[in-house]
């Protein structure tokens, strides 16, 4: 259970979505609030500056993808989590919502259980965003000794190359969290060295080669994430 401390904004033109998802958010512990369009969503938001908010593509006066847009072009919003909710599957509309700013992308029909699961790891972040970095990193069989440089999958050690090792690090100390390709490159390669995205496929399939395919996942269009 959260503290209720944590308020959650939820965007949606159906009632029966919004109080679907009230419904199960309360019930765990957060400050719900909720908007019919995004135009009600940005007077919301200003009002409660929520630690989340979740927006659906689809809506009437302002979508998602403009009201993501909006909001994140406000200082205070910079932080703030933002997650897509959509009954639409097309590649381009889940490339759009990452290119303003989402964290991530939910999709309809909702399963409570998945999405409070899902909503509860997003907001973990938070609590560890200016924590130093751990010297291990502990993910079902995965350990990711940062110090050593050595990974150990159900026990059995699996070297890295340098680089290879800095980017399963990166990517896994935020499980869930798509890194653009921008932001790996920043990370990993610094502006001092100039490689191009087709270096960052490279490691990534190297790592998959060594470890498995199950743990990297491409978001076309955008970059990669962790998965737990």
């Amino acid at each position: 259970m959260t503290t209720g401390k944590q308020r959650i904004l939820i965007v949606d033109d159906e009632p029966d979505i919004l109080e679907l998802i009230e419904y199960n958010l309360r019930k765990e512990g957060y400050q719900v609030f909720s908007a019919g369009n995004g135009q009600e969503a940005i007077s919301m938001a200003k009002k409660v500056l929520p630690e989340m908010i979740i927006l659906d593509i689809m809506m009437p006066k302002m979508d998602g993808i403009e009201t993501c847009r909006t909001l994140r072009a406000l200082p205070e919003f910079k932080n703030t989590f933002m997650v897509f909710l959509t009954a639409r599957s097309e590649e381009y509309s889940e490339i759009a919502g990452f290119n303003v700013g989402a964290d991530d992308y939910i999709a309809k029909p909702i399963k409570p259980r998945a999405l409070l699961s899902r909503i509860n790891a997003i907001l973990r972040r938070n609590s560890n965003a200016d924590e130093s970095p751990a010297d291990k990193l502990e993910i079902d069989d995965l350990v990711i000794d940062r110090e050593a440089y050595l990974v150990f999958q159900a026990g059995r050690k699996t070297v890295l190359a340098k680089k290879e090792f800095e980017l399963l690090y990166l990517l896994a100390s935020k499980p869930g969290k798509v890194f653009s390709r921008e932001v790996i490159l920043k990370n990993i390669w610094e502006d001092s060295v100039v490689v191009t995205n087709r270096t960052i496929d490279v490691h990534i399939r190297k790592i998959r080669e060594k470890l498995g395919d199950h743990y990297v996942t491409t978001i076309k269009g955008v970059g990669y994430k962790f998965e737990v």
